[in-house]
């Protein structure tokens, strides 16, 4: 099979130009600059005219919430969504049930997503106060890293124990994801709104009792473990200005990672606390969505180089399950299908370039995890390719909603692009607003 995408503008490393794409055989086998048309005949040919031909992005954090949560999602509907959001490789998170703490659960999340996945896949390893004497037993060509709920946690997955996190921090010779909130701040900050607001304090408090104290103080204990044992670690969802002051302008240096980088989701570039007014326990998540100076602060992170990567950390729940407040409610929120788009909407506002979006959408998450030949337009690659089209207006309604969820932050929301079609290993996964489900991703390699 031979397919040729033509017309289109191309972005990728730094650069954006027209260009011709040639696939065969689910890999990049040609890239030619300018109008040239390629010299051989082709099987199928993509006119990508007034489009913008990008990297598939690579999220880097996702809940698919298969198995044993599948009311809420599971990995047919969520790589679903994924393909819909330009999205054509995900890593799925350990806290499902049973959680994947086991070399046994590992194994059973590959063979469900060998059945279900319509987009490439991998898993974190969950990190527990038990399991670490595990780590040396992983592949490290098959999973992404080691994730660990630092501070705060639902289960075992919380470890808490500094005897564990020091010999975690220790043993680790895979990246470390870390969510890091402390549970002890936490919990008071709670008790206390309680006791001022009631049993259920209204979703407005959430970043009063998730707080910037609480973040902070969790993800500086992290960097201090990090740097004392030479650790890679990766900080997930970063929400503050605070910690932002924990971690490096431009990450890279000739080529070497620093050994402390971070992420931030769409949802808290976004959004800020003035939005619980109007979407309420929609957009209660944890880490808590924070002010607008935070919100501007991560914003500036992206272009000065102390944010390395955008994931989502989609997580669907049931909108029942959002009823109530900081206490009733639970929090998470859906954002994979979305998220490419919000963050062109960025671009429009002058927050980021096209080309920096590519470099921490689809290229970093590629060179942080070291993934193999994903996450760049190059000659010998796997054809992951994502088609958007600029000015093109379309309001995001229930009926597009690919999530199992159904509902989305987003809804009633006016976007200016739109993902026009997305392929994964050179498979047309995406286009005029269907899946195709028939199709199984590919196990994504490593180092």
């Amino acid at each position: 099979m031979r397919t040729v995408i033509q017309g289109g503008t191309i972005v990728n490393e730094g650069r954006t130009f027209d260009g011709t794409i040639v696939i065969e055989d689910g890999k990049i086998t040609q890239i030619i600059q300018g109008n040239t048309d390629p010299e051989a005949s082709s099987d199928e040919v993509i006119d990508a005219s007034g489009c913008f031909v990008l990297p598939g992005i690579i999220d880097d954090h996702v809940h698919f919430r298969e198995p044993g949560l599948t009311e809420k999602a599971d990995i047919d509907t969520e790589s679903c969504a994924a393909a819909a959001g330009g999205v054509t490789t995900y890593f799925d998170m350990p806290n499902t049930v049973p959680q994947t703490t086991t070399l046994e659960a590992l194994e059973a999340k590959f063979a469900l997503a060998a059945k279900k996945s319509h987009v490439n896949y991998s898993f974190f390893f969950g990190a527990t106060n038990d399991n670490i004497s595990l780590f040396e037993q992983l592949d490290p060509h098959r999973i992404p890293g080691i994730k660990l709920f630092m501070g705060s946690s639902t289960g075992n997955m919380l470890v808490d124990c500094r005897e564990s996190l020091e010999q975690l921090f220790a043993s680790a010779k895979l990246p470390i994801m870390a969510h890091c909130e402390d549970t002890a701040i936490i919990n008071r900050n709670m008790a206390e709104a309680k006791a001022k607001y009631g049993e259920d304090p209204k979703v407005i408090h959430h970043p009063e009792i998730r707080s910037e104290e609480a973040c902070y103080e969790s993800t500086r204990l992290a960097v201090e473990l990090a740097t004392k044992h030479h650790a890679r670690l990766h900080i997930a969802h970063l929400t503050t200005a605070r910690e932002l002051d924990l971690f490096d302008k431009w990450s890279m240096v000739n080529g070497q990672w620093s050994m402390v980088t971070a992420e931030v989701t769409p949802s808290h570039l976004y959004f800020c606390d003035r939005d619980y007014a109007g979407l309420g326990t929609r957009i209660k998540c944890n880490p808590a969505i924070k002010s607008e100076r935070d919100r501007e602060a991560l914003q500036q992170a992206l272009t000065d180089g102390r944010i390395t990567v955008i994931g989502t950390d989609h997580a669907p729940h049931l909108l029942s399950q959002k009823e109530g407040g900081c206490a009733k409610a639970v929090s998470g929120m859906p954002m994979i299908q979305f998220s490419l788009v919000t963050m062109l909407e960025l671009v429009d506002n002058g927050v980021l370039s096209l080309e920096r979006l590519v470099e921490l959408m689809c290229h970093n998450p590629a060179r942080l995890f070291e993934v193999r030949h994903r996450g760049f337009i190059r000659e010998g690659y796997q054809a992951d390719l994502v088609l958007v089209r600029p000015n093109t207006a379309w309001v995001c309604t229930k009926s597009v909603i690919q999530s199992k969820c159904g509902w989305s932050p987003m809804e009633g929301h006016m976007f200016l692009w739109r993902v026009e079609r997305t392929l994964c290993n050179g498979h047309t996964v995406y286009a005029d607003g269907v899946v195709d489900a028939s199709y199984i991703g590919q196990p994504v390699t490593f180092r």
